[in-house]
């Protein structure tokens, strides 16, 4: 079980594998105002910067599930680094349907709604771990503006522009399902530059150390491609937030 390798190869040095800084991720954190001993749950926790960060600075508890080993390894090894082991624990596994074993406050999928096929279904999967009065976390991109063709979508890494919504429709989104939105965190321009640039260095310093492997060439085509794609494309129409919700 894995996520495809290109991500593992990009991302590799990323903390956060979504278009947040630190510095976002610690705002975030504390506008939440959980309570030292909020249990968090975090389908998809990549690398557990968020987990073990809120461990440190606000006293929580939680679990992360990724289905990336190397991501499952490399929050682990954040966690002790951060001194927060004993509060945070992070599994190898589908998020896909996981329910935690006990209600928590907190009920997070920053960036990763496939695992519910698509909004309303990971609301719906983050739900029956929460308890009452609890927050949905919902990380999840949405157009800038909307991209003229189809073809402009999908450099934005869209299948379609029906993909994605405008910032206010998905905001009407929430409403529909019968949830207030308490509050919002939205990428940058500069974070996001952070997150795709970052990724650029990675990648070729894994093809400089890797020439032979049978990866290299859709390594090669990535980096080749993937800066002009996102400067001409994702700069311009795609932005990302990260959405606190609230059962009405």
């Amino acid at each position: 079980m894995d996520i495809p390798r290109i991500f593992t190869v990009s991302e590799s040095a990323h903390r956060i594998h979504n278009p947040f800084t630190a510095e976002k991720l610690a705002a975030l954190g504390a506008s939440l105002r959980m309570e030292p001993g909020t249990r968090v749950l975090d389908l998809g926790s990549g690398s557990g910067e968020m987990l073990c960060t809120w461990a440190r600075d606000h006293g929580i508890s939680g679990t992360g599930i990724d289905m990336s080993p190397l991501f499952t390894e490399q929050a682990q090894l954040r966690a002790r680094e951060l001194g927060v082991a004993d509060r945070v624990t992070f599994v190898h596994g589908d998020a896909a349907g996981y329910v935690a074993d006990a209600k928590v406050g907190v009920a997070a999928c920053v960036g990763a709604t496939w695992i519910g096929g698509g909004v309303g279904g990971t609301i719906e999967l983050l739900a029956k771990s929460l308890q009452d009065g609890g927050l949905i976390l919902i990380g999840e991109p949405y157009w800038l503006r909307l991209p003229p063709t189809e073809a402009v979508a999908q450099g934005c890494r869209a299948q379609a522009i029906s993909d994605f919504l405008l910032l206010p429709d998905l905001i009407a989104s929430f409403d529909a399902l019968h949830y207030d939105v308490v509050e919002m965190m939205l990428a940058s321009q500069d974070s996001w530059d952070r997150y795709e640039a970052a990724k650029w260095l990675t990648m070729r310093r894994w093809l400089d150390a890797n020439p032979d492997d049978e990866f290299a060439p859709e390594v090669r085509a990535e980096l080749t491609t993937s800066p002009e794609r996102y400067t001409r494309y994702g700069r311009d129409y795609l932005g990302w937030g990260v959405f606190a919700l609230m059962a009405r």
